[in-house]
């Protein structure tokens, strides 16, 4: 899979993964960091193959995430081809009291729970892993959190728990202390929080017009491999597509109102690089995996219902470059007292200066690709 060595979260996780007896863990880990590969490992690790029934279960958050870490179970798992993987997730209709042979189950909290309580399609008792992924993009999420407290609560005393989070607020160490007993805990310090492979800069404009044109000229300077653009509302994700595609520009679009399945044709699209720009709202700051994005490009500064800097979703959209140590780059566009003021929050809060870069000075951005 292209690892010569193991990421640093790998590196502590899997010894407490792979344990005897097994062990708990709850670990703070970006995306990007190889966490699926970690516990991906660690599921495939435990199962046996001659027992055909549900012996690893794994929920997310989201319909693509569950898709995405599935994806990468599949790719280690090639080599073990007796072991089978069955996705919990809407759409995957099945009759009640079927029970399904496959032995590691990834899905989404609500379906999970229907196929282990409604459904009896599988039976908990018989679960010897439990994955949480994203606990604090799920316990964000309406239901998701008591769906997943009602999972957990059906699975045998000796099931090994495993939970993973970006972020850790008090509400995630409340949730986490509710479902992961006794656990290790990998957790990392603030200031490796943000990823220092990525270069981050702001752009000052007047208006959204303004905006548009350093957009403009950043894309003219720099050769990229691909770019995402996050917006902070739809409409203005609307406007910025179609303004790029009168420019010419390859252009895919990304948001909430759509259904599940287009989101994940188009992310599927972005991944084959058939666009080469995305422009989405923050729907997709979490989970979008794309090898080829090296640059990410916040039109709209993140920022909470009360105005605030949203220095989680910041953390998020920016680690969308810069996999696994790669550079990568990212630009901020300021164009109020306002987004000046999130920018400035943003710098405080992971105590990293943000340098000025002037768009219409071609050297300069050329020399920031470099």
């Amino acid at each position: 899979m292209g690892f010569n060595r193991p990421s640093k979260i790998q590196e502590n996780a899997l010894p407490m993964m792979l344990a005897e007896p097994p062990q708990n863990l709850i670990a703070q880990s970006q995306s990007g960091t190889g966490k699926t590969a970690a516990f991906a490992l660690a599921m495939l690790s435990h199962v046996d193959p001659a027992n055909k029934w549900t012996q690893c279960l794994c929920i997310a958050p989201t319909y693509e995430l569950a898709l995405q870490t599935g994806k990468v179970i599949e790719q280690m798992g090639k080599f073990y081809p007796e072991v089978k993987l069955a996705y919990a997730i809407r759409g995957n209709k099945l009759d009640r009291g079927t029970k399904i042979q496959e032995q590691i189950v990834i899905g989404t909290p609500g379906t999970v729970l229907d196929w282990c309580s409604k459904l009896k399609i599988i039976d908990p008792k018989k679960i010897s892993v439990f994955v949480l992924d994203e606990a604090d993009v799920m316990i964000a999420t309406q239901g998701h959190q008591d769906q997943s407290i009602r999972i957990q609560r059906m699975l045998p005393n000796e099931c090994q728990m495993l939970l993973f989070s970006a972020t850790f607020e008090d509400s995630v160490w409340k949730f986490a202390e509710r479902v992961v007993p006794d656990p290790n805990i990998i957790k990392l310090k603030r200031e490796e929080e943000t990823l220092d492979t990525i270069k981050q800069y702001y752009v000052l404009c007047n208006d959204k017009d303004e905006k548009f044109t350093a957009l403009c000229n950043i894309y003219g300077a720099i050769t990229i491999a691909q770019a995402m653009i996050f917006c902070h509302t739809r409409r203005t994700a609307g406007w910025l597509s179609a303004e790029l595609t009168k420019e010419g520009h390859v252009v895919a679009l990304l948001s909430g109102e759509m259904t599940v399945e287009q989101r994940a044709a188009i992310i599927e699209r972005f991944r084959e690089g058939k666009e080469k720009v995305l422009v989405t709202t923050n729907v997709c700051s979490r989970g979008i995996d794309v090898e080829q994005v090296s640059v990410v490009i916040n039109f709209d500064l993140p920022m909470d219902k009360d105005g605030n800097a949203d220095n989680e979703t910041y953390l998020h959209r920016i680690g969308r470059t810069g996999r696994f140590g790669k550079r990568g780059l990212a630009v901020n566009m300021i164009d109020s007292k306002q987004s000046m003021n999130i920018l400035n929050q943003i710098e405080e809060h992971f105590n990293k200066k943000i340098n000025k870069l002037d768009t219409d000075d071609l050297d300069e951005i050329e020399k920031i690709s470099n």
